[in-house]
C-alpha cells in the first residue's frame, strides 16, 4: 500500500523580502517521517489564484490525510493556529505577480467562511504545554495567506476524495533578523512538528476550557 502523507507548504518571500519563514520552517520538515506519514514539502508563490491551482495539483498528485499551510505573520510573537478562512481576497499590497484584488470572493457564491478542521485547541496545549509560544488566531488577514486557506478548506468540503483529510493553516512570527517579535527558526520547525503529531492522533478536539468566553 502507499504510504501515507502529510502535505505541508510554505510561501516563497513576498513584498520585497528575501526570504519566507513558513517555507524554511517546512522545508526543514521535509522526509520526516510523523505518527506512519511522510511529509511532502512544497511551496506555493504568493499570488492569488496561481496559489490555489499548485494546491489543488499537489492534493491530486499526493492525496495526503492531513494538509496544513503556513504562512509568515509580521508582527505576530507565537505560532497562530488559524481558526476561520473568509471568502474574502481584500490585499493591502500587491502579491508577487503584481495583482491586488479588493474585495473580491476567493470562490464565487462559496460559503461566508470556513473553519479549519485541524484540532486547534489540542495543538495549542501540545505546543505550550512544551515550552512553545503558541495562540489560536481568529483571522488569517485577506491576502494569500487567507486566500489559499479558503481555498484548501473548500476543496476539503467540495470534493468527495477528501471527506476523510483533514486540513488547515498555521502562520510563523519572522524570523530573528527579519525584526521584531521573533521565532527561532528551529523553534518554528519543532513547534510545526509537534502540531502534526498532534493533529495525526488526535480524533476530537480538546475542550475550550474553563477560561474560555461563550
Amino acid at each position: 500500500m502507499p504510504q501515507k502523507k502529510i502535505l505541508l507548504t510554505g510561501f516563497d518571500a513576498f513584498g520585497g523580502a528575501s526570504l519566507n519563514p513558513s517555507w524554511l520552517a517546512v522545508q526543514a520538515l521535509r522526509g520526516r517521517q510523523i505518527v506512519g506519514h511522510r511529509v511532502v514539502a512544497a511551496q506555493l508563490p504568493t499570488m492569488f489564484g496561481e496559489a490555489l491551482s499548485r494546491l489543488e495539483d499537489l492534493i491530486k498528485q499526493h492525496r495526503p490525510a492531513l494538509v496544513v499551510c503556513v504562512g509568515q505573520a509580521g508582527g505576530r510573537s507565537a505560532i497562530s493556529l488559524e481558526r476561520v478562512a473568509i471568502n474574502v481576497n481584500d490585499a493591502p499590497l500587491a502579491d508577487n505577480a503584481g495583482a491586488q484584488p479588493i474585495d473580491t470572493p476567493v470562490v464565487q457564491g462559496g460559503p461566508l467562511a470556513y473553519f479549519s478542521s485541524l484540532p486547534i485547541k489540542a495543538m495549542l496545549a501540545t505546543l505550550q504545554r512544551e515550552g512553545i509560544a503558541a495562540e489560536v488566531s481568529q483571522t488569517a488577514g485577506t491576502f494569500v495567506c487567507n486566500h489559499i486557506f479558503y481555498g484548501l478548506m473548500h476543496q476539503l468540503a467540495t470534493r468527495r476524495a477528501l471527506r476523510h483529510t483533514r486540513g488547515g493553516f498555521v502562520h510563523v512570527p519572522w524570523l530573528p533578523e527579519q525584526g521584531a517579535p521573533s521565532m527561532a527558526l528551529d523553534e518554528m520547525v519543532r513547534g510545526l512538528s509537534l502540531a502534526l503529531r498532534c493533529a495525526l492522533v488526535t480524533e476530537l478536539d480538546a475542550s475550550l476550557g474553563a477560561g474560555a468566553s461563550h
